[in-house]
């Protein structure tokens, strides 16, 4: 499994609009859950906040990729947001966060979701990459960048 293989073109938002930790989680959740049928937006929020709650998932360098499990999720479904401004994450390094994949994985997918944290956290640990996903003008390219990136990373 690669990142391509959760995360698709229509689950990309170019330019978020939020700017504060939970309008973000919201505005992403809302986004993702009126392209999955059957996702759950209230139950969703309640599992992202809650992994909040344990630490900030602000990795650093202007990412953060917030996750959470979900019960009768059937697969991991990913989605991947962009915010121009920046957004206050309670970041590692405290500054603003521009790169933001979210995750949802089924409750019984540990070793799966820690996977594919680990591959995320790989890629976006290139800053050539970040800054290109930052300079990319619509979610067709940001997908063919973060494909590319995968394809280079090796699967997982």
């Amino acid at each position: 499994m690669r990142l391509s293989d959760v995360l698709k073109e229509e689950y990309i938002i170019a330019d978020l609009k939020a700017r504060d930790k939970s309008a973000l989680l919201d505005e992403m959740v809302s986004y993702l859950a009126e392209r999955v049928s059957g996702l759950d937006r209230e139950r969703t929020l309640k599992a992202l906040f809650e992994r909040e709650s344990l630490g900030s998932t602000g990795i650093g360098h202007g990412v953060a990729v917030p996750h959470g499990k979900l019960k009768g999720l059937e697969d991991i479904k990913v989605s991947f947001g962009r915010s121009r401004y920046g957004v206050d994450f309670d970041s590692m390094d405290r500054l603003p966060v521009h790169i933001f994949f979210l995750i949802i994985a089924p409750e019984n997918s540990a070793a799966a979701h820690l996977k594919l944290l680990a591959n995320i956290s790989r890629i976006l640990k290139n800053q050539d990459f970040r800054s290109r996903l930052m300079r990319a003008v619509s979610p067709s390219e940001i997908f063919s960048l973060i494909v590319e990136a995968d394809r280079k990373d090796g699967s997982f």
